[in-house]
């Protein structure tokens, strides 16, 4: 009995009707818009200064280290862009498993009647027989034209934005807790400046009522010192709220619960005049950012998805295999008698879809045509941001340095009036007057040192923080070990 097999003259043969057709289908390729290009961006000539990886011990406070490392150990947000990364990686895994053969076992034992109608003639048709099956399957897509190869490239894009997303997660949360921590000893410093201003109200006043009864001054001035005293109240219970909002918010970045107010003691921060900050607009900043390098990223996996979608108009070519045994009786199904094999090749092409393919390839090229502006609007909004970090980072600078001259002209005015008061030329009230005057002074100079320091911790991370290309977080491998 002459046998068969399958050459590739057969595969050829069979496939050259569906690559005639195919041809006839596949649309030509959409433009897409421009992407954006650096030399229009005005970015300088140097590239941003290295920043380590753990920029916020700059700012000197070991509490800060402590907070952080639990922000980065715990916050939700932070985990849950972990668990994305974890599901980009099972379809980045799925992805590859479908270009390997696939191999399937199936086993089936049944009593059935058989028909004396059908194809199997008596003695068999018209009785009741055992009927055993057990069948090994193997198909292999060949991939002539590339899809599944696209596909995986898109997962594996898609994957590498899910893991730069991580790293953007991080830098933003890492930069959340430095400001909030910011933020907290600035609560702090009014805090304290709260506490000794209400005690020179208090002083004030009582002053006033000895004058008042020793009618040097009248009710109006008393009325007036007991105004002034509870708007300071007024204004040290609201520095201890902001104080107290502040902890919690540092709680919930670390992912913590009320237990962990107790745990944060007063900061002891040295504004980070150490960050190596850059100058002027870094020509390396497109490559720093994690947002922007995952928004390129997503450009590869928008582009590969649309090549999924081209390649859809032509033949799927598989080859098939199999393996097995099959008996009627199943007396016979162990014997030589019962083995069965086969191999084959199928082609499967869509000829009538009612433009359901037409329509899938426009929307994946829409997509990518969505992506590529994403990357654009991406790009300018990191110039922006970095150019007006650079701004208040230099407004910071110039606003503290007057500050700090008119604190040291209000420390003076103080020592005026304290020696005007030793040597019987001032009153009390007018030494009050000027502590406070410096109190005021003081406050805002620190007002000033935060917004300072957040100014730097802001433009640190409009140039990518720590964030470092070559050693940007791995994508998440979901496959089993072998």
């Amino acid at each position: 009995m002459p046998r068969s097999c399958i050459t590739l003259t057969h595969l050829i043969r069979l496939a050259l009707p569906a690559l005639l057709l195919a041809a006839c289908t596949v649309p030509r390729e959409p433009l897409a818009v421009a992407e954006v290009t650096v030399p229009s961006l005005g970015l300088g000539a140097e590239p941003a200064p290295a920043i380590a990886d753990g920029w916020w011990q700059a700012l000197g406070d070991p509490q800060l280290d402590r907070l952080m490392t639990d922000a980065l150990a715990g916050n939700p947000t932070l985990a849950a862009a972990m668990a994305r990364l974890r599901e980009a990686g099972s379809f980045l895994a799925s992805a590859e498993a479908d270009r390997r053969p696939q191999l399937t076992g199936e086993a089936s034992v049944q009593a059935q009647r058989l028909s004396d109608a059908y194809i199997i003639p008596p003695p068999y048709g018209g009785s009741v027989r055992g009927i055993g099956q057990a069948q090994l399957n193997l198909s292999w897509d060949l991939d002539f034209w590339g899809r599944q190869a696209a596909a995986v490239s898109q997962a594996h894009a898609t994957a590498a934005a899910a893991a730069l997303d991580v790293d953007a997660a991080r830098l933003a949360l890492a930069g959340s807790v430095a400001q909030t921590y910011v933020e907290l000893a600035r609560a702090e410093q009014r805090l304290a400046t709260a506490k000794a201003e209400l005690e020179q109200r208090e002083q004030a006043l009582a002053l006033v009522r000895l004058r008042v009864r020793g009618q040097l001054d009248g009710e109006r001035e008393a009325r007036g010192a007991e105004i002034l005293q509870a708007q300071a109240r007024q204004a040290l219970a609201l520095a201890t709220a902001q104080r107290e909002a502040l902890v919690h918010a540092c709680a919930l970045l670390a992912g913590r619960g009320g237990d962990y107010y107790a745990t944060l003691q007063p900061t002891r921060l040295a504004p980070g005049s150490s960050l190596p900050l850059p100058a002027t607009l870094p020509a390396d900043l497109l490559a720093r950012r994690p947002d922007i390098v995952a928004a390129q990223a997503r450009i590869d996996s928008a582009m590969a998805g649309r090549e999924v979608a081209r390649t859809a108009f032509y033949p799927d070519i598989d080859l098939m295999g199999l393996a097995g045994l099959q008996a009627i009786g199943l007396d016979r199904f162990i014997s030589s008698d019962a083995a069965t094999y086969g191999v084959g090749a199928a082609v499967h092409l869509p000829i009538f879809d009612g433009g359901q393919l037409r329509a899938a390839y426009a929307g994946a090229s829409a997509r990518a045509d969505a992506a590529i502006a994403d990357y654009n609007q991406a790009v300018l909004g990191a110039v922006r941001e970095t150019a007006d970090a650079l701004s208040r980072v230099d407004s910071a600078a110039a606003s503290l340095e007057a500050q700090r001259q008119a604190t040291a002209a209000s420390a003076g005015i103080r020592r005026i009036e304290d020696a005007r008061l030793a040597a019987g030329l001032g009153s009390r009230l007018e030494l009050i007057a000027a502590e406070l005057q410096l109190l005021a002074a003081q406050q805002a100079s620190a007002d000033l040192e935060a917004d300072q320091a957040i100014a730097r911790i802001r433009l640190l991370l409009a140039v990518g923080g720590g964030f470092d290309p070559t050693h940007a977080t791995p994508v998440t491998d979901t496959r089993p070990s072998p």
